[in-house]
């Protein structure tokens, strides 16, 4: 039952790409909804997390990075976070503060897109200052928290540390307390609005990410073909494809006598059963489909854009 002072709300997690959004809403979450990986633009979707406490129920939305490259791949992963903005109650704008408190130009180039429209908001904003732990001199902090200042003079600005929960605690009190007053959206026990499927296909890609880091090209999609669960003993059998952009990276991700890719599913499978808490038996292909990142419809097959967008 919800009191009087309870507070529900939509919460866009926005910044450009690697900054630590993904990384921040799995731990207020408490599990993982969301992958992770050090490359940038591992996040494609907007993805949905949900925090239920006894005085308010956050609904964090981690959207792809801001950024600027092109392509309609890119396009679609830009409106999904645009998209996120304009549904939010709240905005936290997140940046790796390690980066730009060493490299200010930086800055200035990747977050022009952002200072005119967060500087304009009347909703409330927050900025984080995340990857504080990785910045060993510390006196670079505080000029680059004057700048963020100097563009977003209305904003909150918290330096934290989203990997070692370092500051989180005080940032959440903060964004519960500007959410508006209104019951519960979803059930206590909800964490994404994800579904199952769509979340097995990211944890299978961050497997290749994690298994091939900077040897795997950027254009690689997971489509899960077949979701089977037996109805006696609720095994489930997943069958997913990997699409690649040409020949060579398909003998990358299968790897010397298929090793690459027998480490990927063993990898990938453990944690979707974890996910279902049941067993689950894991079917992997790659595929070379070229020029994918340019189809449309492909791009909707696997969960990118929207109807109407060309």
């Amino acid at each position: 039952m919800n009191k009087p002072s309870f507070r529900c709300g939509w919460v866009a997690l926005m910044g450009p790409p690697n900054a630590g959004k993904s990384t921040l809403l799995n731990s207020y979450v408490g599990q993982k909804v969301a992958i992770v990986s050090p490359r940038p633009q591992t996040t494609r979707n907007q993805i949905t997390g949900i925090l239920s406490e006894k005085d308010a129920q956050v609904i964090f939305m981690d959207t792809p990075g801001i950024h600027q490259m092109r392509g309609k791949m890119n396009r679609f992963m830009l409106q999904s976070a645009w998209q996120a903005m304009e549904g939010a109650d709240v905005l936290v704008v997140i940046i790796d503060a390690d980066l730009y408190a060493r490299k200010p130009a930086y800055l200035e180039k990747d977050l022009s897109s952002l200072f005119e429209p967060i500087a304009a908001e009347e909703r409330k904003v927050f900025v984080v200052a995340n990857k504080i732990d990785l910045l060993g001199d510390k006196s670079l902090l505080l000029p680059l928290l004057e700048t963020l200042h100097n563009h977003w003079p209305k904003a909150e600005i918290f330096p934290v540390s989203a990997l070692y929960s370092d500051g989180i605690v005080h940032l959440l009190d903060s964004i519960k307390a500007a959410l508006p007053p209104g019951p519960a959206q979803f059930p206590d026990d909800q964490l994404s609005t994800m579904p199952v499927r769509f979340m097995a296909a990211e944890i299978i890609r961050e497997k290749l990410y994690i298994s091939l880091r900077q040897e795997l090209p950027y254009s690689t999609a997971v489509d899960i073909e077949e979701w089977v669960e037996d109805g006696e003993t609720g095994h489930i059998t997943v069958s997913a494809v990997i699409y690649v952009g040409k020949a060579s990276h398909k003998s990358m991700v299968i790897g010397n006598q298929g090793r690459q890719i027998k480490e990927i599913g063993q990898s990938a499978r453990m944690e979707i059963m974890e996910l279902l808490e049941r067993k689950v038996h894991l079917n992997l292909w790659v595929k070379v489909r070229e020029n994918w990142v340019e189809d449309v419809s492909f791009l909707r097959q696997i969960g990118l854009g929207r109807d109407g967008e060309q």
